[in-house]
């Protein structure tokens, strides 16, 4: 699966989850609900950590190879 595509995949199911949350009728509803928006935005987190950490990484390409 596509990095991207996942990463707006879960963007969407957050967004799903906060507004289930929104219209939960008792306690018990509301805590499942914001410890899958937790969960969801934790996995999240993960991507975009990975993200950063390739952005500052240096990038090569051939003609900066050691030819030896």
């Amino acid at each position: 699966m596509e990095p991207d595509k996942l990463m707006t995949d879960i963007s969407q199911e957050i967004s799903a989850a906060l507004k289930n949350m929104g219209q939960a009728r008792t306690p018990e509803e509301k805590i499942m609900y914001s410890e899958i928006v937790k969960n969801l935005c934790e996995s999240l987190g993960v991507f975009l950590r990975l993200v950063s950490e390739m952005g500052d990484m240096p990038m090569y390409d051939d003609d900066d190879a050691d030819p030896f």
